[in-house]
C-alpha cells in the first residue's frame, strides 16, 4: 500500500472518530496494510475506550514494537495493564514512560500531531497507585511526593487528594488520557491529496475586437510606432540596500575587515566615512573598501546602454587599458571606520544555560554578581530567590561547585564562546543549605530520582524533601535518599 493511501484511510478514519462514530473508525484503521506506531497508538486507545483490554493491549505492543521511546504508548498500556487488574505490568509500563521523560517536566505531543501533553507528574501519580494496589504503600508515597515537588500547575490538585488518601491506606482514582484524542496526520500532506487545477480555465482577458471569442491567449495589440520609452530602473537594484557603485581598480585585502573585490564588481556603499574608507556590500559580504576605487553606478543610463548593441572593437580579445592609475590605499581614521563597521556586530551579552527540572536559558552580560544572576533566574522559574541555589562545573576537573559571590570570578573565567551552564536546585532554607552529610548504610537507587552512593561517601544536602528524604549530591550525581541512611559529619543522625 502506498503512502497516499495510507494517508487517506488515516484521515478518513480520524474524522470518523471526530464525528463519535468509533466502530467506523476502527475498521479503517485495521483495514491499513503498513501500520505505524501512531496509527497502532490509534488502535490502541479506541479498543481501550470500548473496555477491549486484550485487542489494547495487542496494540500497544505493535506500537512500542516500532517506536521504542514512544512513552505515551508506555503509559497506556499501563493503564490497560492496571483495568486488567496487572498491577507488576502496570507499574513496569509507568515506570518505563517516567524513564522516556528523559528528566523533563513533560512531552508535548502536539507536534506530532497528538493534542496531548504527557506530565511527569500524573505519571509518577499512577506509578503511586500502581505500589498502592501491591501494598507497597511506603514507595506509593514517595512516589506522590516526587510527583507533588514536580507538579507545575494548580490543576493537579488531585495528587494532593492522593496523598490524602495514601496516607490512609485507601485507593485513589487512575489518571486516563481523555477519550478521542488520536494521532492524526500532517495537514499539509493532507492538503496534498486534494486535486488541484494549476491551469485553470482559458478565458479573454484583453481585446480591441468587440466581437472576440477567442477563449485563449489575448490577441496581440497593435503597436504605436514613435512612443518615448522611458527606461526603468531594474527591480532587483532597487530592492538592495545602498548606494550601487563600480569597482575600477583590483583591491586585496590586509585585515579581516576588509573586502576582496576587482574590477567590474558591483558593489552597494552603506556608509562612507571621512577618511575615504567605504562600508560596502558585496555577494552578501559585508566589508571596508577604499572609496576612491569604487565610481557612482548611474543605473538608468545603464539599463539603456545595455539595450543598446554595442560596437566591437577591432581587437575584441584585448581590453580596453584603464582610464587612470589606481589611487594609493587611504590610512587616515582607518580605524575609526573598521570599529563603526564592526561595533554593530559585536554581541556583549552571555548565553546562560540553566539545567533545572526542564532547561532555561537567560542573556545576561558578563562579569555581573552572583545576586543578579540569582535575580533572573528566579524570576525566569518563578520561584523564590531564597530557596535556589546554583552551581557551575569546573574548568580543570569538570566537578560541579557550589556558587557564592567569592567563586564569581572563576564563573565568568569558565564562558566559553559566549556561554555559560550551570545547575540550579531547590531548597527550603539556608539552614540546610550545602550541609555535608556521611553515608551511615549503602544505597542503591531503585527509581530514576534516586541518589545512590555507598558507605562512607560523603553526601552534600541540597534541600529538605519532608521528614523521611533529603535531596543531595554525590559523585556528579543529584537525587533523592532517605535521612535514616545517612548521619552528619560531627556523628549526629540526621
Amino acid at each position: 500500500m502506498s503512502f497516499v493511501s495510507t494517508l487517506r484511510q488515516w484521515d478518513e478514519a480520524v474524522a470518523c472518530v471526530d464525528q463519535r462514530d468509533t466502530d467506523s473508525a476502527l475498521r479503517i484503521f485495521l483495514n491499513i496494510e503498513e501500520k505505524s506506531s501512531k496509527i497502532d497508538y490509534n488502535i490502541g486507545c479506541l479498543f481501550l475506550n470500548n473496555n477491549e483490554l486484550d485487542e489494547a493491549e495487542k496494540a500497544f505492543d505493535g506500537s512500542i514494537g516500532k517506536d521504542g521511546h514512544l512513552a505515551v504508548a508506555f503509559f497506556q498500556r499501563g493503564v490497560a495493564f492496571y483495568k486488567k487488574e496487572k498491577f507488576e505490568e502496570s507499574l513496569l509500563d509507568f515506570q518505563q514512560a517516567f524513564k522516556e521523560l528523559r528528566g523533563n517536566q513533560l512531552i508535548d505531543y502536539k507536534p506530532l500531531g497528538l493534542r496531548y501533553k504527557l506530565y511527569a507528574c500524573e505519571v509518577l501519580h499512577n506509578m503511586g497507585l500502581s505500589h498502592a494496589q501491591i501494598g507497597k504503600w511506603e514507595r506509593a508515597q514517595e512516589n506522590l511526593l516526587t510527583a507533588l515537588s514536580l507538579r507545575a500547575d494548580a490543576k493537579f490538585s488531585h495528587i494532593d487528594n492522593a496523598l490524602e488518601a495514601i496516607l490512609k491506606q485507601k485507593i485513589f482514582p487512575l489518571v486516563e488520557i481523555q477519550a478521542g484524542l488520536l494521532f492524526k496526520p500532517n495537514k499539509r500532506y493532507v492538503a496534498e491529496l486534494e486535486k488541484k487545477d494549476y491551469l485553470g480555465k482559458a478565458k479573454v482577458v484583453a481585446s480591441v475586437v468587440p466581437a472576440d471569442q477567442f477563449s485563449g491567449f489575448a490577441p496581440l495589440q497593435p503597436q504605436v510606432d514613435d512612443v518615448p520609452s522611458t527606461p526603468k530602473v531594474p527591480e532587483v537594484l532597487k530592492a538592495l540596500e545602498g548606494e550601487p557603485h563600480t569597482v575600477l581598480y583590483k583591491f586585496v585585502p590586509e585585515t579581516k575587515e576588509e573586502l576582496a573585490v576587482l574590477p567590474g564588481n558591483i558593489v552597494f556603499v552603506l556608509h562612507k566615512g571621512a577618511d575615504h574608507w567605504a562600508s560596502v556590500i558585496f555577494n552578501e559580504k559585508r566589508g571596508l573598501v577604499p572609496y576612491n576605487f569604487l565610481e557612482p553606478l548611474d543605473i538608468v543610463s545603464m539599463t539603456s546602454q545595455t539595450m543598446q548593441i554595442q560596437p566591437l572593437n577591432e581587437n575584441n580579445d584585448i581590453p580596453a587599458p584603464p582610464r587612470r592609475a589606481p589611487p594609493s590605499r587611504p590610512v587616515e581614521g582607518l580605524k575609526a571606520v573598521k570599529a563603526e563597521a564592526t561595533n554593530s556586530e559585536e554581541f556583549l551579552d552571555c548565553i546562560v544555560k540553566v539545567h533545572f527540572q526542564f532547561t532555561i536559558a537567560i542573556s545576561i552580560a558578563p562579569g555581573q554578581a552572583y545576586e543578579v544572576i540569582l535575580q533572573k533566574i528566579s524570576a525566569k522559574l518563578q520561584l523564590p530567590a531564597s530557596t535556589l541555589s546554583l552551581q557551575y562545573a569546573e574548568e580543570d576537573s569538570k566537578k560541579r561547585v557550589i556558587i557564592e559571590n567569592s567563586v564569581m570570578e572563576a564563573v565568568w573565567n569558565s564562558v566559553k564562546g559566549g556561554r555559560l551552564t550551570l545547575w540550579c536546585s531547590v531548597t527550603e532554607g539556608k539552614s540546610m543549605s550545602h550541609e555535608k552529610v556521611v553515608a551511615r548504610h549503602s544505597y542503591e537507587a531503585s527509581t530514576p530520582e534516586d541518589l545512590d552512593f555507598e558507605q562512607g561517601d560523603v553526601i552534600t544536602v541540597l534541600s529538605k524533601v519532608n521528614d523521611e528524604w533529603l535531596e543531595g549530591q554525590c559523585n556528579g550525581k543529584i537525587g533523592i535518599f532517605p535521612s535514616s541512611f545517612v548521619k552528619s559529619l560531627n556523628g549526629d543522625p540526621q
